[in-house]
Parts: C-alpha cells; structure tokens; sequence
C-alpha cells in the first residue's frame, strides 16, 4: 500500500477535520494516540498527540492559559489571536494540510484543531527518551571533552552548534522514508563547503525511495554510496562532536540521522579512517608519534600475516640472518589452515564479546585464553609463531579508529593469505598490487580514495603522515572545494 497522500485541505468544520484525524490516527486501535476534545472561550477544539512524545507540563500549562481567555475578548481573528497572545510557546506553526498533520503528530507535535479555522495549529512540545550525552566507548581520549552524541538528533545538532558559532553554518532539514518518516539533517558551513558536493549530496539524499531507515545512518549510506559488495566505508561514522566540528572547518558535508548516536562525515579518503582526536590532545611530536605508530599497526594487519606466511613457504626468501623469522616447526595442520581457523575463532569471540553479559566477560576471556592459547599450541592445533604474528595482526585491526575500515582490512588480510597460499610469490605481489588498484579507482562521492598518494599532492601528503602543529590555521583540503580561495 501507498502511504503517500496528496494534499488535503482543512476544513472550518471542526467534525470534518476530527473525523479524518481519527480515521487516519487510528484512535481507538493505538493505545497511545490521545485525542481530547475541549472548549475554551465558547469555541469548540481538539487535541490530538502521541503519548510519550509530548512535555505534560507545558500542555498542561498552555491548556490553563487557554482556560483562562474569556469569549468577549476573541475578536473575529481568532487565529492570530491563539498564535499571538493566548498560546504563549515558542515553538508554533500553522498547516493548512491534514496529511501533513498527520505525519507531524506522529513525529511528535500537538495538533490543536479550532472550529471554524481552516488551519491547524501544531504545537511542537515533543520530547523523547534519551540517555545523557555520554563519551563514545569506541572514541575515548585521554585528555579531552567526555559528551558524545545521542539518538536524539536535536540534541546532536546543538552540540555541534556548541562548537561552530559561525553565521554560516547549515542545518537543512529533510524527511527520508515512505512509512518511517525519518529527520534527516545535512550539516556544513555555507562558505567553505563545495556547493556542488552539497547539491549532489542533496539530490542523492532526495532520491531514497524505501519505507524506512531500520538501520538509521548505515541504511542511508547503502542508498547514497553504492557498490554495496565494496566492503571499504565510504563516508566515516563519528560520535564525538569535536571531530564532527573539525571534519566541518575542513569543508566536509555531516550527515545526523534521528535514532542514531552517530554522525556521517562526507565524502572521505582512506586516510580520514586513521585519523583519531587523540593524536590532537597531544603535543605535536607526540601527536606525530601516535600516529606512526597506529599507521604501522594498520599496515601490520593487512601486510604482516600474508608476508609471513609467504616467506614460510619460500624459506629461500630470507637471508640467513633473518631464517629465525620463519616457522621452527610447521606442525601437524598447514600453515593455511591455521590461519584460516584463527581468523575465524576471533570473529566467533568478537561476536560472543558483543553478546555476552558483562557479568560473564570474564568468563568468556577464560575461554579465550584457553582456546587460542598454550593449550591449542600444545595439541598441535596451532604454532607458536601463528599465535605470535596473528596477535600482532589483530592489535594492529583494534588499533584501527574506524570500525568499519577494520573490518574491510581484516577480509582483504584473508584474500591476500589465500592469493600466496594459491600462488606463492606471484600470488603476493599480484594480490598487493590489485588491492592497491583497488582503493586508487574509488571514489567517495568525486573525491579519490587514495588522495593525496593517488593523485599527488606534497602538501597534503605532509600533513596526513605527520600531525602538523595548529591544524586548519592556513589551509584546508583543497580537493573538497576546489573553488574555495583561502585553501
């Protein structure tokens, strides 16, 4: 069934109106849809909202305010009147369409329906369930601001405004979802984003036929991004604001989705994924150091296993300096399956660690220890050296600030195991140079995946292996807004 409607004017008939909300609200068959009928001043009215969703104080208070209004001192324009002296709220609108006052008491909002008024009044003192704006677990910091975002988008979007004071800076709002109806808001500052980036954003936002967005941000990012068998993030999840706010400085697009405690950054690189506040709490050198260190723990996860096993099979490889690097026994299973097997217990402990009580937590890590450690080295299900590299590998996939680029990462660690347990040295260099080619041809909403190694830029290529001191003071990158003078 089609729930798009077309538009239907208000009546002045306060029944006709009444009817149609009911009818269309299903009161009587939803426990939580209110509708009250009233009168104040000798003029008939009634009230429609969501249990739940509405502030009772201020209804409570409007509605003695309402009380209060004698029937000699409502002149014929009983309309303005309402909006302008005897409702006294901020938030207030008038809609002379009945779906749209259907889709916005769903949403929240109080519909006060007068008799012989051919608008609506809808009083807009929602409110909703939510958590304290906490620090993301997946975030943290040292040093550093400790709120983070909530599923309330409203309350996101004053975060962000917390810390972006600029005159320029949009929040457009917008509704994605035949049924859901999901607040959607596109975030950027006027004068440093690329308005063309922004129209294309926009265009492919207002593009999203579905029913709803059961997943909130990842549901939309499946619709605008494309290529959904590409396992690499091509918009970056955050939920810190301060990195939010910097991503804004540079000329990015943010995307809030209501129900979700994460902001969509848009459009990124692979290098945006590296990136962490951390490395900007600290002093520059040490700042720079971090992000060494988490870039070579990045590289390990992807490159270090596969090596290893290459060389393990072509012993040849190594000088004899360095034959302590190979395998001093290959064990009873092959090397291949070893890994293979470990790569697939992790992900079966990494899904037990999300289901499992946090009472049972240590529980689970007894198992853990027991399963890929001494005991599954001494029945000869593992080597040692498998254990040792693999655990390298998996820091290197946890020092990873985007969730999403890890996981990517961890199936291309499998493909390239696979390629040289296939094909040996070939299979290592064929299956390294096609990764590469890979991520070069791709494309986050026009920006290049690799930028600034693919195309070229020194300039920028400095700032991404070094944190460099007092960051967006002069420059900015240049490939988000080509047109921008101060990048």
């Amino acid at each position: 069934m089609d729930t798009t409607s077309s538009k239907r004017k208000v009546s002045s008939r306060l029944e006709k109106n009444v009817d149609y909300l009911k009818e269309e609200l299903g009161v009587g068959k939803n426990f939580d849809i209110i509708h009250l009928d009233v009168e104040y001043a000798g003029i008939r009215m009634a009230m429609f909202l969501v249990d739940g969703l509405v502030k009772d104080d201020i209804l409570h208070l409007l509605m003695k305010f309402l009380a209060k209004v004698k029937k000699e001192e409502l002149r014929k324009d009983v309309l303005q009147q309402l909006l302008r002296t005897y409702i006294p709220y901020i938030e207030i609108s008038t809609v002379d369409d009945l779906n749209n006052v259907v889709d916005n008491v769903l949403s929240g909002p109080t519909a006060l329906v007068v008799d012989g008024i051919d608008e609506i009044l809808l009083i807009d003192a929602r409110t909703y369930p939510v958590r304290g704006p906490e620090e993301p677990d997946t975030e943290r910091v040292v040093r550093g601001s400790r709120d983070g975002f909530v599923e309330t988008i409203v309350f996101n979007t004053a975060l962000t405004r917390r810390r972006i004071r600029d005159r320029t800076l949009r929040m457009e709002f917008m509704q994605i979802g035949r049924r859901s109806k999901t607040d959607i808001v596109i975030c950027y500052i006027g004068d440093i984003a690329d308005p063309d980036m922004v129209k294309q954003l926009k265009e492919s936002m207002s593009k999203i036929d579905t029913d709803g967005l059961p997943m909130a941000e990842k549901t939309i990012e499946e619709f605008i991004s494309g290529n959904n068998w590409n396992p690499y993030p091509r918009v970056r999840y955050t939920e810190r604001p301060d990195t939010t706010a910097v991503h804004l400085f540079e000329g990015h697009v943010c995307i809030f989705v209501d129900g979700s405690p994460s902001a969509m950054i848009t459009p990124v690189t692979f290098w945006h994924h590296l990136q962490h506040a951390e490395e900007y709490r600290n002093n520059p050198l040490v700042g720079a150091y971090l992000r060494f260190v988490r870039y070579l723990g990045v590289f390990a996860s992807i490159f270090l296993l596969p090596f290893w096993y290459l060389v393990s099979i072509e012993p040849s490889l190594l000088p004899s300096s360095l034959s302590f690097f190979g395998p001093s026994e290959l064990g009873q299973i092959p090397l291949i399956i070893q890994f293979l097997l470990i790569e697939v217990g992790l992900d079966m402990l990494r899904m037990a660690a999300i289901h499992t009580p946090t009472s049972l937590a240590t529980a689970l890590g007894l198992v853990a220890a027991l399963m890929i450690g001494q005991v599954a080295v001494e029945v000869g299900l593992f080597s040692n050296e498998v254990i040792l590299y693999f655990s390298i590998a998996a820091i290197g996939s946890f020092a990873t600030p985007s969730y999403e680029l890890s996981l990517a990462n961890r199936l291309v660690r499998i493909f390239l195991l696979i390629a040289t347990a296939l094909f040996k040295v070939p299979g290592y260099i064929i299956g390294v140079a096609l990764f590469i080619i890979f991520l070069a041809r791709m494309k986050s909403f026009g920006v290049p995946y690799l930028w600034p190694f693919i195309p070229f830029n020194f300039r920028a290529i400095r700032d991404i292996v070094v944190r460099t001191p007092i960051p967006l003071k002069n420059r900015r990158p240049r490939i988000l807004n080509p047109n921008d003078p101060d990048r």
